[in-house]
């Protein structure tokens, strides 16, 4: 584990880098001790500096949850990072791209929670239980730390990408709430398009067999910090389609079918 002073050194340095839109390089390469552990205790120290500034958690985000982004991450397991009040953004509308240093947008499911679910052995029954609706969402990632090296073009290791927040920085809900029996949520499928082309498609399947199981290894994996998921929580499951890049002027727009669609342009 690294020392307590480091943890908060690079918490503070992440910090900055999110008000600054200024990448930084890979903490794993400074720090190649660094473990999964390492980059959860930073998250948590940069949690710290954003509620000292009035910020609040309203939910939370879990990543690496298909198979392949597993394999390509050398991971065998989810990440999850916090969302914060100020990274939520209204469906249909304009976005400052200058609120991010590199965004990409990914398709998921957002589970917002009607009561508090808590670990450990919760299981996928439990989520169902404790969710109020399921919505269509828009996440939007960012890089903090570089997605690759600016020099040896090396792709970051999944410990730097927990210690940025999982990646998260934005997220848009929309379509139409459902309640989590009212469908079969494993066959619901989207299609983001940008600027009016198909770009990704997906069924949320792709999210472990069914993307409330992310949600239940979520509490399960927050209950030794004596931490639940709380009522009104928003959980984004795990997004079911590649990351789609964009820039100043890019409309995303994603069409969830039945559950109606959600979308927003960068400006």
């Amino acid at each position: 584990m690294l020392e307590a002073t480091t943890t908060q050194a690079l918490a503070r340095r992440l910090y900055d880098a999110r008000k600054t839109r200024t990448a930084l390089r890979h903490f794993s390469a400074e720090h190649p001790q660094m473990t999964i552990e390492d980059g959860y205790a930073i998250q948590r120290e940069w949690v710290k500096l954003e509620l000292a500034d009035g910020r609040r958690i309203k939910g939370r985000k879990i990543g690496l949850t298909s198979r392949a982004m597993q394999l390509s991450s050398q991971i065998s397991e989810p990440d999850y990072a916090p969302l914060m009040d100020d990274m939520f953004f209204e469906q249909g509308g304009d976005i400052p791209i200058g609120r991010f240093i590199a965004p990409r947008v990914e398709v998921e499911l957002a589970f917002v929670l009607g009561r508090p679910l808590s670990g450990p052995g919760a299981t996928l029954f439990d989520v169902l239980a404790a969710t109020d609706y399921v919505c269509p969402a828009l996440e939007i990632i960012d890089a903090r730390i570089e997605q690759f090296d600016r020099e040896t073009k090396a792709p970051r290791k999944v410990f730097d990408t927990i210690s940025d927040f999982a990646a998260n920085a934005g997220i848009v809900l929309g379509g139409r709430p459902v309640r989590p029996d009212a469908v079969d949520l494993r066959w619901v499928g989207a299609m983001l398009f940008k600027n009016g082309v198909v770009e990704e498609t997906g069924l949320a399947a792709g999210v472990l067999n069914h993307p409330a199981t992310g949600v239940a290894w979520l509490a399960n994996k927050i209950a030794p910090y004596d931490e639940r998921l709380d009522a009104g929580d928003v959980v984004l499951a795990g997004s079911f389609t590649r990351p789609t890049t964009a820039v100043a002027g890019d409309g995303l727009h994603a069409d969830y079918g039945p559950l109606g669609t959600v979308s927003f342009r960068f400006v």
